[in-house]
């Protein structure tokens, strides 16, 4: 499951500029180009973890909208998070996301991506892009990108992988921690999660 969660990272990365594209040729381009990368980087392919995270930095994070999936993830309980608190959780579950699916991107093995027809009108502003992960061996799995036009181009604020959404998928543990200790508490937990995957 991991790979393909990393795939959802991995398929945004492009030369052009992502004002330029409309939502599913934006996924197609980062997908070749991403996949082109991994194919032929043997640093990357052997788990070079600099070399991965330099990667992610450059070609994903520019098209997540990392602002509102904090949100969807805090669910009812964003409204309980101070300004500043929202900027360090907004950083801490970025992170988090980003090293989650980083270090799996050296698993991709030939997997060929699927892109389904758009179903989206001329003046839509929230699109659904669907693809398929076909795995050579296995069962193929969808991978549908929640996308929204924003004024600097269209971003990602949710993926589902087979149906689950990745965002709401932390809701629960989210909500449990902020319970038990507190909006702070549940910073505190993001910072050790993250802290314990760089080690």
């Amino acid at each position: 499951m991991k790979l393909f969660l990393a795939l959802c990272f991995a398929c945004f990365a492009t030369a052009v500029s992502a004002q330029d594209l409309a939502p599913g040729a934006l996924i197609r381009g980062m997908s070749d180009d991403v996949i082109r990368i991994i194919k032929q980087d043997k640093d990357i392919k052997a788990g070079d973890r600099a070399k991965i995270n330099a990667l992610v930095d450059a070609k994903v994070l520019p098209h997540f909208d990392f602002d509102r999936m904090t949100a969807l993830a805090m669910g009812r309980n964003w409204r309980k998070a101070d300004a500043e608190q929202k900027k360090v959780l907004i950083d801490e579950f970025r992170t988090l996301l980003v090293r989650t699916y980083s270090g799996a991107l050296a698993s991709y093995r030939n997997e060929v991506i699927e892109f389904m027809p758009l179903h989206a009108g001329a003046g839509d502003t929230d699109v659904t892009v669907r693809t398929r992960v076909e795995r050579p061996g296995s069962e193929p799995i969808g991978i549908d990108y929640s996308m929204e036009k924003m004024p600097d181009g269209w971003k990602v604020y949710d993926v589902a992988v087979a149906g689950a959404s990745l965002v709401i998928s932390y809701r629960d543990s989210f909500d449990t921690e902020i319970k038990q200790n507190g909006v702070d508490g549940l910073i505190k937990a993001l910072a050790s999660k993250n802290r314990s995957q760089e080690s």
